[in-house]
């Protein structure tokens, strides 16, 4: 993908970029009716949107459909709730999976606290992993 065409990282276009390549990730993924689960992830210091949102983003699954929606409450609860610094998220979505700095990467923002989930992302599947992960990166500037 040419830099051109890559979105900006944080900005309200990216998130729909994200929200919609992870809702095409698990529709391809051939997900059971009977999945049920929520994510939320917000930027601990992100800007301000409408409706007293912050920066980031909730992913549903309801009965295997996914939706999402663009911005978090600043506590609002999720199955998996993931709270990270704009810094770390930039960070980590410009590093592939397979890079070696990427799990360095990682581990340096769980332990400094600029990174936390609470709940089993494992809830989600196999498709929820690199490749997601990976479809993302290849389109962030």
């Amino acid at each position: 993908m040419s830099t051109a065409s890559k979105i900006p990282h944080g900005t309200l276009p990216w998130f729909h970029m994200v929200g919609t390549v992870m809702c095409e990730a698990a529709r391809n993924a051939g997900l059971s009716p009977d999945l049920t689960v929520s994510l939320v992830e917000r930027y601990s210091d992100g800007e301000a949107l409408s409706d007293g949102l912050v920066q980031g983003l909730r992913f549903d699954i309801v009965a295997g459909r996914p939706t999402y929606r663009i911005g978090a409450l600043p506590a609002e609860p999720a199955d998996i709730e993931i709270e990270v610094s704009a810094a770390g998220a930039r960070a980590l979505n410009l590093l592939s999976a397979s890079d070696p700095r990427y799990p360095e990467t990682l581990g340096r923002l769980l332990d400094g606290g600029d990174l936390r989930v609470t709940g089993d992302i494992a809830r989600f599947g196999t498709w929820f992993g690199a490749a997601l992960h990976d479809a993302i990166v290849e389109r962030t500037a």
